[in-house]
């Protein structure tokens, strides 16, 4: 029973990981244009997302799970960051 439950828990936290980073869609394009928005804090998710994915890859066990919920938050955090960065320049 508590296997069972620990894996749905996983799913379940592993999909609202990579909602939460697909959130950053919607920034991304109010800042591609002339508008600014913040970019500090979807860099720091875009770091915190990169450290996540190299220590579920770099465990002796990889943790999939880890990697999987946290990559796409590299790609759009970073992304998000740069648009909004950008703009305001």
């Amino acid at each position: 029973m508590e296997n069972k439950f620990i894996r749905i828990l996983g799913v379940l936290a592993a999909i609202m990981a990579v909602a939460m980073y697909v959130a950053y869609i919607d920034q991304i394009k109010a800042t591609w244009g002339d508008a600014t928005g913040p970019w500090l804090q979807p860099f720091i998710a875009g770091i915190n997302c990169t450290l996540w994915v190299s220590y579920g890859l770099f465990k002796r066990e990889r943790d999939y799970p880890i990697v999987f919920a946290n990559l796409p938050g590299i790609f759009l955090g970073f992304f998000a960051a740069l648009t909004a960065y950008s703009s305001a320049f």
